[in-house]
């Protein structure tokens, strides 16, 4: 089962991430501006699945990679991939497991772990 994963960029906008299993990232979301626009579109991903359109490219280098589509709007961009079948493989967990993932929140903290000096002296 896949997990959506927010978390803060750089510039200081949030976005979310769709991970496998496996912990590698299928796609990207763009950026918002506020943390609970990534939940609204989540929730909006998850009752709409069977809606999306993935629109499927290759790169001038010759990788593939895939745009998610919902409601005419580009929501996300799929990481690059070597092969059709593993874009394809890609777009079949979105479509499996979507649904049911779990929601994962980096984003409230800028690190998880304490400071050096905390542990270290």
């Amino acid at each position: 089962m896949g997990t959506y994963v927010i978390s803060k960029r750089l510039n200081g906008m949030y976005k979310y991430e769709f991970t496998s299993r496996k912990g590698k990232t299928i796609y990207t979301s763009n950026d918002f501006e506020l943390r609970f626009e990534c939940e609204a579109e989540i929730e909006a991903i998850k009752e709409n699945v069977e809606e999306l359109i993935f629109l499927r490219f290759k790169s001038p280098k010759g990788k593939y990679y895939f745009k998610i589509i919902l409601n005419k709007k580009e929501v996300a961009k799929s990481r690059l991939y070597t092969t059709q079948l593993l874009m394809q493989k890609g777009i079949d967990e979105i479509l499996r497991s979507a649904i049911l993932s779990e929601i994962l929140d980096f984003s409230s903290s800028d690190t998880i772990f304490p400071p050096a000096e905390a542990i270290f002296g």
